[in-house]
């Protein structure tokens, strides 16, 4: 718990790692390796520098290196650092990807489908985390991640996180790039 602790983790901290914990509780029966799920799930975000490109392998290489000290097999070691990667959110790499990766991938983005009033601290709080950007290239690279998520077909792939939390994301995601374009 350690590393989601650090003083530069506002989002990316342990009330992150406590939401999706409670939803892999709600969802872990809609994947084949539910308990490989949660490994990745406590160590997706387990290496965050906001200034650095390479947390999600950082943090997958130090998930399977964990899992083969502990004595797993190499083959779950690598399917949890697969998991990890599927994180990365700059493509929607896990829509054709495993029932895992794609149930960890919905929860990781469950925010985006919150309450408008969770999804507000959300947006703050990633602020917080790129404080040292300057106002006008944050607006700028934010509006661009938002509305890469915004212009995808879909946004999740569960049923059930489609059900739950699609209509919503959408309503959070252009209200915020609504408030970014003022």
């Amino acid at each position: 718990m350690t590393a989601w602790s650090e003083p530069q983790r506002h989002y990316h901290d342990q009330r992150h790692l406590r939401e999706c914990l409670a939803l892999w509780t709600r969802w872990r029966g809609h994947c084949p390796r539910a308990g490989e799920v949660a490994i990745a799930l406590w160590f997706h975000d387990a290496i965050y520098d906001p200034q650095a490109s390479s947390n999600e392998l950082n943090s997958a290489a130090w998930a399977a290196r964990s899992l083969v000290r502990a004595g797993a097999d190499s083959d779950a070691a690598q399917r949890v650092h697969d998991l990890v990667m599927a994180t990365q959110h700059d493509a929607p790499a896990a829509l054709g990807s495993s029932p895992d990766a794609q149930l960890l991938v919905d929860i990781d983005l469950s925010i985006l489908g919150s309450p408008a009033e969770r999804f507000e601290r959300y947006d703050q709080d990633v602020r917080k985390e790129y404080a040292w950007v300057p106002g006008f290239r944050y607006q700028e690279a934010r509006a661009q991640v938002l509305q890469s998520f915004l212009d995808r077909p879909q946004l999740y792939h569960g049923e059930q996180a489609v059900a739950l939390l699609e209509a919503q994301a959408r309503i959070n995601l252009a209200a915020a790039l609504s408030r970014l374009a003022q």
